[in-house]
């Protein structure tokens, strides 16, 4: 027993919380998304639901290994890959919105060759961006007042790969630009520059928006939100899911709405996840939620370097505010957005770069605290005494 728990602890470090919230939300996700595609297995498959079980089950393990694997990279070669990202992420989002597969009326995704795996370089884009703009705030929190050399050179990222994400995806540049906001509100940037940023991301976004491709669908999703005459058809097959869920629910494997909700295993889990496990199911669902925020910005607290400390701000934001933008747009709290459920959803690329993302979180807190076992060392040890 001594020996695994020392091979545990050598082999998987930084907070072992997050550690148990990861592992538990992607077995969870294995149940549910087998449970929500059974008409997705009857209308696709031939009715064989094993197969999307297989399919996810070795998406999720994969994002696990690819979660391990961020972690054992020291976080601060993560700055010099950020910046790396966000320069291959531009051509990258003018060749998929250009030439990118046709889905839902949106080119989001270019088809990866051999292994024949739809890629959405937004995902890339995303986490680029979040740990370019941690960098450029740490390495400048000595001059952070300074508009030319240190705010220029951030709206210019953040107004090129959010204006480039809202030609096809608008609510994931908002929700980019929101958590942008974020990162730059901790890393002391003054109130007045970010006041900037959000005219110039409201304009910018906006004029995306129309001209991109989502401007109709965006127009018609606020408006039907705002109609409370008229329900959307996907909001009204979610809602009864939520209130035939009940306290307890209908049991694993049981939901019924399963069979007329579109995206049951993407979009709109969450109403499955409560139907078929009730309130008490949703709620837990929520505070696992919360606690990856908490401990999150925990790693934050005890950051004693500005990237790191940013950087896991700036993930843990971005992960946590998706989750509750989805789950809101389940139970009638926001218009319809298409944004998935992070760890939860059924997914391809995405899963792999939210399990990168957690494994950066978990490499702040793994270098952090092994920076602070060897200053704790070096304190303690005894000095020897000169003559």
């Amino acid at each position: 027993m001594s020996q695994f728990k020392s091979w545990i602890d050598e082999h998987f470090k930084g907070d072992p919380i997050i550690w148990g919230i990861v592992i538990l939300l992607s077995l969870f996700s294995i149940l549910v998304v087998y449970s929500a595609t059974g008409s997705l297995a009857y209308k696709y498959a031939g009715g064989n639901t094993e197969l999307y079980l297989f399919k996810h089950s070795m998406l999720i393990f994969v994002s696990l290994g690819v979660m391990w694997a961020a972690h054992r990279i020291p976080y601060r070669k993560y700055a010099i890959y950020a910046r790396l990202g966000v320069i291959a992420s531009i051509p990258l989002l003018l060749v998929t919105y250009l030439f990118g597969s046709n889905i839902n009326e949106a080119n989001r995704w270019i088809t990866i060759p051999v292994i024949n795996q739809a890629f959405q370089p937004s995902d890339l884009a995303k986490l680029a961006l979040i740990a370019a703009i941690a960098g450029m705030l740490a390495k400048r929190q000595n001059s952070i007042k300074d508009f030319k050399s240190t705010f220029v050179p951030i709206i210019i990222a953040i107004g090129l790969i959010c204006g480039l994400i809202a030609m096809a995806n608008f609510s994931t540049a908002i929700l980019l630009l929101m958590t942008c906001l974020l990162i730059m509100f901790i890393g002391r940037v003054p109130v007045k520059y970010l006041a900037i940023v959000v005219l110039v991301g409201v304009l910018g976004l906006t004029t995306a928006g129309f001209i991109g491709q989502r401007g109709a669908t965006l127009i018609s999703r606020v408006e039907a939100f705002l109609d409370e005459d008229e329900i959307p058809f996907q909001a009204e097959q979610s809602f009864i899911a939520i209130a035939t869920g009940g306290v307890t629910g209908k049991g694993p494997g049981n939901s019924e709405q399963r069979n007329s909700l579109p995206h049951p295993y993407s979009d709109f889990i969450y109403a499955i996840i409560i139907e078929e496990y009730g309130m008490v199911g949703g709620f837990g669902v929520l505070f696992l939620y919360l606690a990856l925020l908490y401990r999150g910005m925990r790693i934050v607290a005890n950051s004693n370097k500005a990237f790191g400390g940013l950087l896991s701000a700036g993930l843990s934001f971005a992960l946590v505010i998706q989750a509750l933008v989805n789950m809101a747009v389940a139970v009638g709290l926001g218009p319809i957005t298409g944004l998935p459920l992070p760890l939860l959803s059924m997914g391809g690329t995405s899963l792999v770069f939210t399990g990168i993302s957690l494994g950066i979180i978990l490499s702040v807190s793994r270098g952090d605290h092994q920076e602070e076992t060897l200053a704790n060392t070096a304190r303690n040890k005894p000095r020897l005494k000169t003559a």
